[in-house]
């Protein structure tokens, strides 16, 4: 049995290693890196594929060796060498389901993390901050780049908010699933009588797009340019470098105020904004949009989490697959790998059943 859907796949896959070894593309770094992102997303299908192409097709030769033969104690090891690849076929066939699912296109792209302070006050906004350096050091772990666009700090030295850009391989495919309201308990360093407070903050990730993939008129972006108040050091108080982005028929707003060029913090704004376009429109084409982006990340209210992060019992707890992790201190210094493959795998699983 073939499945023309993975044909296509491997058939791609072959191109793409073909069009990869050619002297004018290995030489075209934007070319190069396209096509290996692309590589990349369909390897784990195209291998799954391939091998269960390559033990059909033995079982079929090993067939034909068991009609041409007809010495009987030969024909008993043909027959029990056959069962075996039979039943290896079972199992490759059964492990491909899950790419039959159609795929997420936005997968293999870059994202911009929002992360913004829910309840819980200075306690909310230290939480963001831990969540910040968590996607930093998995960001790290994964050989992915880490760049900040705009960020407000607190008074206890958290974030009331933080938006940076994530660069590397399938990074949307591993962290889409970090979106919505992530909840903490802990006794925090200000409490004096050791009671465990509960506080919040919302994560949103969006795919980052190209031009091409979403037109924004430049007639509807208001410009507005002003004195940066974060990094930057006696620049910030001389020359007026940050950038503020209005896109006027939605009201979206984007702004990039950490690099000390105006014109690279317009890059990056300008990068946030179609990004937030793009979720808007997404959101629309599949009747989820809600007014304020609420949708993704909910009001920030404690009771709309997806995720408990429970300092005095060690654990963090996905409400949605409700299972739970234990080390939260390594959690939170980038050890994600073991979560992100259990919502994954939950997330195949759940589309194959309703192929």
């Amino acid at each position: 049995m073939t499945y023309p859907k993975l044909d296509a796949i491997l058939t791609r896959f072959r191109e793409i290693e073909q069009e990869m070894s050619l002297p004018e593309v290995a030489t075209d770094p934007i070319r190069i890196q396209s096509l290996g992102k692309e590589h990349a997303s369909l390897q784990d299908a195209a291998s799954a594929y391939g091998a269960y192409l390559d033990a059909q097709h033995e079982a079929e030769e090993v067939e034909v060796l068991l009609s041409d033969t007809t010495e009987p104690e030969m024909r008993e090891v043909v027959k029990e060498e056959l069962q075996e690849l039979k039943a290896r076929v079972e199992e490759l066939d059964a492990g491909l389901k899950r790419f039959l699912v159609e795929t997420d296109p936005n997968d293999t792209k870059d994202v911009i993390v929002e992360i913004r302070a829910g309840t819980g006050g200075e306690e909310a906004s230290l939480f963001a901050a831990d969540l910040y350096r968590m996607y930093s050091r998995y960001a790290q772990r994964q050989n992915w780049n880490t760049e900040v666009i705009d960020s407000t700090l607190s008074g206890a030295k958290g974030f009331k908010e933080v938006v940076f850009e994530v660069k590397g391989g399938n990074v949307f495919g591993r962290l889409k699933f970090e979106r919505g309201v992530h909840r903490v308990q802990r006794v925090p360093a200000t409490e004096s009588q050791g009671r465990i407070h509960t506080s919040a903050a919302t994560v949103a990730v969006l795919p980052e797009v190209e031009e091409v993939d979403i037109e924004v008129n430049p007639d509807e972006i208001r410009t507005d340019i002003f004195h940066s108040g974060g990094a930057g050091g006696q620049n910030v108080n001389k020359v007026a470098t940050a950038v503020r982005l209005t896109h006027t028929p939605t009201g979206i707003v984007a702004v990039c105020q950490d690099e000390r060029s105006q014109l690279k913090n317009r890059v990056k704004a300008m990068a946030v904004l179609r990004a937030r376009l793009f979720d808007v429109k997404m959101r629309e084409q599949t009747d989820k949009i809600e007014k304020d982006r609420r949708s993704q990340v909910g009001s920030g209210d404690r009771s709309e989490k997806i995720r408990t992060y429970n300092f005095p019992q060690d654990r963090v707890t996905d409400h949605r697959i409700g299972q739970s992790f234990h080390n939260l201190e390594g959690m939170l210094d980038g050890e994600m790998d073991d979560l992100i493959d259990a919502l994954t795998a939950f997330a195949e699983e759940t589309a194959a059943a309703a192929v």
